[in-house]
């Protein structure tokens, strides 16, 4: 198969969707690679290391996306790029379709066949390609939230872990999954007083075990929030409902409770946001001010961290990506993993919670690639 590594167009987005080693690996399994031009400078990968690895350098992005039959990328198409996307080529991205409809609409209209690494689900319910930049995305909150919370950037003038005689910051992790889990970590690391919230039981009895004491567990409800809301310096958004919007856990009125100059990292804004409040940021533009209250909401937070985060992401989508390039659509019908990441096929809503959150009818996956089952 043809397979195509096009250069990231998102604000300040840096990553690429495969590293030269990844490249390596498919060439290894006979298949061929165009990347586009200095597609991997942002992470620190050379268009030599990409030659030297079987790869054949293009242009431009029409080129690739007009010769290849799998496209893969870090994030979802931009708008310059919906009218790139073709019938029946097949697309391996994180898609976050639930919050965006136009998106959504261009890839119907389109008739590609779009797997979201967000969705592709094991089993047990891991999220084994969502997991990666999870953890990324969880200890960058901590740092970026550390930093808004100076003065200059309009914080409180609070140091994460204090001094001796001076008390550290209250950091707020709404959430105990993967990003709430290297948040945590990340803030008692830096001796930060943290509280983390969630309503599985099993789960905070596991974070109470494995945290050091400077992290306590709560269980979320209405009233709980609203006391934590009220004390925090620094407020992590990290709920998560697989394929589908955020609910909103942070409401306007909440903000009126909250002391001036906090901080929300709103982690969950890819898939809406848990904020009432918040709305996709840029890595260029990241925060803005409501109530007095600062708001970063940047929607490709590990970009900022490319090197890391590409290296991190390649590990995870490689052996998948392989798998869809050896097989092609009958990779999804095969892999029940990749069944479930199936988000749209040829202009059908393949992934219930968009197709509920949309007004969609919702054809399950395994319906449509029955009927297209190779022989």
């Amino acid at each position: 198969m043809l397979i195509g590594v096009p250069t990231e167009i998102k604000d300040n987005e840096f990553r690429v969707g495969a590293t030269p080693s990844g490249v390596k690996e498919f060439v290894r399994g006979g298949h061929a690679v165009l990347v586009q031009r200095s597609a991997g400078a942002g992470s620190g990968f050379a268009d030599q290391e990409y030659e030297r690895a079987g790869a054949t350098m293009v242009d431009g992005p029409a080129e690739v996306y007009g010769e290849a039959a799998l496209i893969v990328k870090v994030k979802e198409p931009e708008e310059p790029e919906y009218e790139l996307c073709r019938d029946g080529q097949l697309l391996f991205t994180y898609f976050h379709l639930a919050p965006d409809k136009p998106l959504t609409d261009a890839m119907i209209r389109a008739g590609s066949i779009c797997i979201a690494y967000e969705t592709v689900e094991k089993a047990d319910g891991q999220l084994p390609l969502l997991r990666p930049m999870s953890e990324v995305a969880g200890r960058l909150s901590i740092q970026e939230g550390a930093k808004y919370l100076e003065r200059p950037f309009g914080g409180r003038g609070i140091l994460l872990g204090g001094v001796p005689g001076v008390p550290p910051a209250t950091v707020v992790i709404v959430g105990g999954g993967t990003v709430g889990t290297h948040a945590a970590w990340m803030a008692a690391g830096m001796k930060a007083d943290v509280w983390i919230y969630d309503k599985d039981l099993d789960r905070l009895n596991y974070l109470s075990e494995v945290m050091p004491p400077n992290v306590k567990t709560v269980y979320s409800d209405e009233l709980s929030l609203e006391y934590a809301y009220e004390h925090a310096d620094l407020v992590i958004g990290a709920v998560l409902v697989h394929g589908a919007k955020s609910p909103k856990l942070l409401l306007r009125d909440h903000l009126k409770i909250m002391k001036r100059g906090a901080v929300v990292v709103d982690v969950a804004i890819d898939q809406g946001g848990f904020a009432e409040t918040s709305r996709p940021t840029t890595h260029s533009d990241p925060v803005y001010v409501v109530d007095g209250v600062v708001h970063y909401c940047v929607a490709n937070m590990p970009g900022a961290v490319a090197r890391t985060s590409t290296l991190a992401l390649t590990n995870a989508t490689i052996r998948y990506a392989l798998e869809i390039a050896e097989k092609g659509e009958q990779a999804c019908l095969e892999n029940p993993e990749l069944t479930r990441g199936l988000n749209i096929y040829r202009g059908k809503v393949t992934y219930k919670a968009i197709a509920d959150g949309f007004g969609y009818e919702y054809v399950p996956a395994s319906e449509v690639l029955d009927s297209r089952r190779l022989p």
